[in-house]
């Protein structure tokens, strides 16, 4: 193993532990209710959280009811959005785990001829799905938040009325969302510093008496 196989082997082996990671980070703000928290003045006992799949009044006391959204079609376009992009990166993310795992160097796949060629697209694929999936899941993250922020400081609504403030699961979706695209950038790096194997002698060998029995058939022909 040259130096350059040992950078790209340990660029593999982070960037697939970060990816791992990322995606379960990713998966925990898909479920968690913690998306927007609002508590009241009137109230100061309990404190309201919204999520993507239910709604929850949490007690001062330690108890905790949640109740999940009565209907779909109900929902407002947000969250619909919201869980179509996590989803959405939620599979991509999976899929880039399961296309990079074997093309990883250490895998004992894809180890036949041209193997190395075939085991750098497959990383390549990985590392792409990785960014992808991270972008997708920085986009409904972002936009919720960006929500929060204009209905915190609207000035049409009294001082009195509470607010939604940012949840865990945000900062937990803007970690897990740049973590995958480090991931992949990671996967695509590590492309660069494997060597491409050099074609077998065998095969160059057959290759060129190819090309000779083809060129001496056009020149009998001529």
């Amino acid at each position: 193993m040259t130096n350059m196989d040992t950078c790209a082997c340990a660029l593999e082996l982070l960037g697939m532990l970060v990816y791992v990671g990322a995606w379960l980070c990713t998966l925990a703000t898909t479920i968690l209710p913690q998306w927007l928290t609002m508590s009241t003045a009137l109230l100061p006992v309990e404190s309201y959280e919204l999520g993507l799949w239910e709604t929850c009044v949490v007690q001062d006391v330690g108890g905790m009811e949640c109740r999940a959204y009565d209907s779909l079609l109900g929902l407002s376009s947000d969250l619909k959005l919201a869980r179509i992009f996590m989803c959405a990166s939620l599979a991509v993310g999976i899929l880039g785990i399961l296309v990079a795992i074997p093309g990883l160097y250490l895998v004992n796949t894809c180890k036949d001829q041209g193997g190395t060629r075939t085991k750098r697209v497959l990383t390549i694929i990985g590392g792409i799905l990785g960014v992808v999936a991270g972008v997708l899941c920085l986009i409904p993250v972002s936009y919720m938040a960006h929500l929060a922020v204009i209905h915190f400081f609207d000035d049409k609504v009294p001082d009195v009325v509470p607010r939604w403030e940012f949840g865990d699961a945000l900062f937990c979706g803007w970690v897990g969302g740049f973590l995958l695209i480090v991931a992949g950038l990671l996967l695509l790096t590590s492309c660069f510093c494997t060597q491409v194997e050099p074609q077998p002698a065998l095969q160059r060998r057959y290759q060129v008496m190819s090309t000779d029995v083809s060129y001496r058939k056009r020149s009998e022909y001529v």
